[in-house]
């Protein structure tokens, strides 16, 4: 895979300014690959979620997560992934899922720390679910990922609940509480005509962890959106394996999408949100850690009461998150 193919501009801007752009075009076509390997098939195919990125139809980025019994995702090649679920109807994966659409999908096993990206386009669509063909496969390192176990429970959700730009308490209390959210990212020409033919314009969905409290929120007060303000979540961004693609994503196109889960009740929060990065500022300093961080004005929200069918154990945090 040639260099160019392997990132886009908004990662190569990225991967400049921390000074590791050299050495990203020599390593990046030898480890994000158009096909799973094996150790990356084994790993999708005995989860119990699986973490889907996606565009709706006005090209903003949503975070999803799906669930079933351990081989519901199946590798039947080292080029497609077939889903053997459907997302709620009120999900935006649910309109966004359609022959040709770009998803990213990140497969996570909290106990064991691993983790796998992979984005790609939708080649069958159907009643029991859908086959994504890989445009990109890599593997990242367990970083901030918090170990703890998933168990099954009767499955009983709630009314899904539609919001917009300023955040409901319960979605305010969730997000202060939290260790560990996802954030779904976009390309500059992803889901554009031209876009199927660059692997590199894609979606793409990560994982964001830390110790509880590290989301930090905040009400904009100049009532800009709807007339009420809109509510600003503000992340850290930790050292990572410099290849930037959410931040790189975020740089050339400024909407994510985040997903939240309530692990001791199966809640789920999704926003959408236009995103900017904060390079220097008294607030990064005063955040141990954060090599800068990210912000995310949230222009609107879905909260979804027992939406998932898992629970998880208490967590053991991550080493790198280690205090004291």
């Amino acid at each position: 895979m040639h260099d160019t193919a392997t990132f886009h501009e908004g990662e190569r801007a990225m991967q400049a300014r921390a000074g590791a752009l050299d050495r990203l075009t020599a390593i990046g076509p030898r480890v994000v690959r158009d096909h799973m390997p094996d150790q990356h098939r084994e790993l999708f195919e005995k989860l119990p979620t699986l973490v889907v990125g996606s565009l709706d139809a006005a090209g903003q980025p949503w975070a999803s997560l799906l669930a079933g019994p351990p081989g519901f995702v199946r590798t039947p090649d080292e080029r497609h992934l077939r889903v053997n679920a459907r997302p709620d109807a009120a999900d935006p994966l649910a309109d966004a899922l359609a022959l040709g659409a770009p998803l990213g999908l990140l497969g996570l096993e909290p106990h064991t720390r691993r983790r796998n990206r992979m984005n790609g386009r939708v080649v069958d669509d159907g009643l029991e679910g859908f086959t994504v063909r890989v445009d990109q496969s890599f593997g990242n390192c367990p970083q901030y990922i918090q170990a703890r176990e998933p168990e099954w429970v009767p499955h009983a959700p709630g009314p899904v609940q539609h919001h917009g730009a300023r955040l409901i308490e319960p979605a305010r209390a969730l997000l202060a509480r939290a260790d560990t959210v996802f954030i779904a990212s976009a390309a500059p020409r992803a889901g554009s005509d031209t876009s199927p033919v660059e692997p590199s314009q894609g979606v793409d969905v990560s994982h964001r962890g830390g110790l509880p409290g590290f989301i930090h929120v905040r009400d904009h007060a100049d009532g800009s959106v709807g007339g009420e303000g809109a509510s600003v979540l503000t992340i850290p961004d930790y050292r990572g394996n410099f290849f930037f693609n959410t931040l790189g994503n975020l740089l050339a196109r400024p909407q994510a999408g985040l997903l939240c889960v309530d692990p001791d009740s199966g809640d789920v929060l999704q926003l959408a949100a236009e995103a900017s990065i904060v390079w220097d500022s008294p607030e990064l300093a005063a955040t141990p850690g954060a090599e800068r961080l990210l912000r995310l004005r949230v222009v609107s929200h879905l909260w979804r009461p027992r939406a998932l069918p898992l629970r998880w154990s208490a967590p053991e945090f991550a080493p790198q998150l280690a205090v004291g």
